[in-house]
């Protein structure tokens, strides 16, 4: 019996290019600890050798920390001086990356359907952001944190997408079996292959992320539209 619906944030219930936001976020990011000697060319960089070692996290350690031993180990114990700096930066000037993304109003609309029909949600983004950073993302699409029982973060997630223990680590912490769970995303790599561990899927296609060319005929697809005629059909 379906219980929990996870939603997948960028590209999902949040619309967005990704690589057109990723360049405005690190230039943002850039232009906050410039004047403490981070060059752009540099950070960027290194940000994603930070988001690798999340994404590659083996459980040993939270993604928090391990983020943050990848950019101790680069610029030595000032970056853990400097932290507080870029924690502001995510409360604050990240805020203005909301203009790189869009909104879809029926985002909104379906997670408070979904509510409506008893199901739970959950927010499922991948967690390589502080908190405070996703809770800006999630208002961006027009929701708040508190519209869903769950959301990952880097502060409370081990493992990162696709590693299938990122999955079992939201089904432990929300108390689910799989198969009372159906996942949302547009990431055919990254969301999809949370059915092998035989949870429900549905790709949203509005901003298709297909990097290795998959069939998605082999999944339920489609707009917001078609997603809740899914769902209403369960």
């Amino acid at each position: 019996m379906l219980k929990y619906i996870l939603f997948d944030l960028d590209g999902t219930l949040l619309p967005m290019d990704q690589d057109v936001f990723v360049k405005d976020y690190f230039g943002r990011l850039a232009k906050k600890v410039g004047s403490l000697g981070y060059t752009v060319e540099e950070l960027s960089g290194n940000l994603w050798k930070g988001v690798g070692a999340m994404v590659m996290n083996d459980g040993k350690a939270l993604n928090e920390e391990v983020f943050w031993q990848v950019f101790e180990k680069i610029y030595g114990k000032k970056v853990v001086e400097d932290r507080p700096v870029f924690d502001s930066f995510y409360a604050n000037e990240f805020k203005e990356s909301a203009k790189a993304c869009g909104y879809n109003p029926k985002a909104k609309k379906c997670v408070q359907k979904v509510k409506e029909l008893g199901y739970h949600p959950v927010l499922a983004t991948n967690p390589i952001f502080p908190a405070v950073a996703t809770q800006n993302r999630i208002r961006w699409a027009g929701l708040e944190p508190e519209d869903f029982e769950y959301y990952t973060t880097y502060e409370n997630a081990h493992y990162g997408k696709p590693n299938l223990k990122y999955y079992e680590e939201v089904l432990e912490k929300i108390g689910a079996k799989a198969e009372e769970c159906l996942i949302v995303g547009n990431d055919v790599a990254e969301d999809m292959v949370a059915g092998k561990l035989g949870m429900r899927v549905f790709l949203l296609t509005d901003c298709l992320i297909n990097k290795y060319n998959e069939d998605i005929e082999q999944y339920p697809h489609g707009d917001f539209d078609e997603l809740m005629k899914f769902i209403e059909t369960l």
